[in-house]
């Protein structure tokens, strides 16, 4: 029987289509835009199975209310040619008619049940951990990976699989090693790229990470939209501690926005970057209504609790009426969610909703009420510390402008942890140490934040 690259046994198809499932197999662990070729090659081969599974899984990756109807037709395909096809591919198609239809927890044992049985088919594996992610079930990530990991130990993808999940457990020192080891197996490994950079920012090692993604962005090609845009956004990060304003806002017109303006990814990404901007108190233009004329082409999109708060927060800040649209639609979710969602959409996502968009309003007390509560249940909506981090800025920016400075001077010091010399984090200390009149503080906050700037500056000369 003939096998993919990685030795999971293939049912059926001729030299193409093994060809087609190599690349997607491939594309789809490297982040890479051949991946998306199976749905031509489902189009020349109607009645092979995989390959419309394959199909089928990809068009649900779409983050839409969509999604489902534009996978029936692969779904179909693929479930009228099961009979032929072996075991692992049958629970395969099982697999994606569950997801279809919204049943998750099925879903998810059907990926612990196929990679137990065909440890090499790392596909389901990391549909396995991207599930379990949007759940906020960070843990089984890393279980879903030790599972198979020994089977796998020399597949770069494995390890940096290993890494994120170990970086989202707050296994840090783990997640550096696997993150390291795969990069030594395959440099142009964006996956352990980006989870070494969730370790390096949440480290506070700011310089150093953005030396290395600036070391090795000359593989970020080929990747897909999400993959390509995320890790410029990671690299923004480090640079918006390091103060270089102009630099993050040319990363946002180059690299972030406008890659791919339609997908859920690349607009949250967006988002979170502009907010993440004007936190810091820097002028983002005209830039929110370009963004928000594309959030708006959604309409009220509740696929995912993590995506629908910022989709909410862009447009309420572009001045869309759309957002008051989808603000219903989330109080509804939140009414209606399956039981396997219905806490994150109840306990977390409508209080942070509605906090996000009295903030993006301006009603600041407001805002703070709502995102206080909501904060304590972020880890049910999905989505990683770093990008969750977005919504504790704002709650902290809501205590900034309502003058809560007790507060505000204990959370942003908590903050310094991890980012020791931020110009942001140190520019608001110096704020809140004036308001509480102590200036010795605040002086030596904006030394600090001085200090950042002034070396920066100093690198760009030695670069010129």
């Amino acid at each position: 029987m003939p096998t993919d690259f990685l030795g999971n046994p293939v049912s059926a198809g001729d030299a193409a289509a093994l060809a087609a499932i190599d690349d997607f197999v491939q594309g789809f662990l490297a982040y890479e835009e051949r991946a998306a070729d199976i749905l031509g090659a489902a189009e020349r081969n109607p009645g092979h199975c995989l390959i419309n599974a394959y199909g089928g899984l990809l068009w649900m990756l779409l983050e839409a209310p969509d999604a489902p109807a534009r996978a029936a037709k692969y779904l179909d395909r693929a479930k009228a040619a099961a009979p032929g096809a072996n075991r692992r591919e049958q629970q395969t198609v099982d697999l994606l008619g569950a997801w279809a239809r919204d049943d998750v927890p099925l879903a998810l044992q059907l990926c612990g049940d196929i990679a137990a049985a065909f440890p090499h088919d790392l596909v389901i594996v990391k549909l396995n951990q991207y599930l379990n992610f949007n759940l906020g079930r960070l843990p089984q990530m890393l279980r879903a990976g030790e599972a198979v990991f020994e089977a796998n130990r020399d597949v770069a993808y494995m390890h940096g699989m290993m890494a994120f999940a170990f970086e989202q457990c707050h296994l840090l020192e783990e997640a550096e090693a696997a993150a390291r080891e795969a990069l030594r197996l395959k440099r142009k490994e964006p996956w352990a790229q980006h989870a070494l950079a969730h370790v390096m920012i949440t480290q506070g090692r700011i310089d150093e990470g953005a030396a290395f993604l600036e070391g090795v962005r000359d593989t970020w090609t080929g990747l897909n939209s999400f993959m390509v845009t995320h890790l410029w956004w990671h690299l923004a990060l480090f640079y918006l501690s390091q103060g270089r304003s102009e630099d993050v806002l040319a990363i946002y017109d180059d690299h972030v926005w406008g890659v791919a303006k339609d997908y859920s990814q690349d607009q949250i990404g967006a988002v979170s970057l502009l907010a993440r901007l004007e936190l810091a108190g820097i002028d983002v233009g005209e830039r929110w209504r370009d963004l928000g004329e594309h959030l708006a082409a959604r309409g009220p999109d509740t696929s995912q609790p993590f995506l629908a708060v910022q989709y909410l927060y862009g447009l309420a800040r572009a001045g869309r009426p759309q957002a008051d649209t989808l603000m219903a639609a989330i109080r509804e979710r939140a009414r209606t969610a399956p039981e396997y969602a219905g806490r994150a959409w109840r306990d977390a996502a409508l209080p942070l909703a509605e906090g996000l968009l009295a903030h993006a309003r301006g009603d600041w007390r407001t805002a703070e009420v709502k995102l206080t509560p909501a904060l304590s249940e972020l880890l049910l909506i999905g989505g990683s510390h770093a990008q969750r981090d977005l919504f504790e800025q704002v709650r902290l920016d809501a205590l900034l402008r309502g003058g809560g400075w007790s507060l505000a001077q204990q959370l942003l010091e908590q903050r310094r942890a991890s980012d020791r010399d931020g110009v942001p984090v140190n520019q608001a200390l110096a704020r809140v140490y004036q308001a509480l009149e102590l200036a010795k503080e605040a002086a030596v906050a904006e030394a600090r934040a001085q200090r950042t700037l002034a070396a920066h500056r100093t690198r760009e000369r030695a670069n010129a």
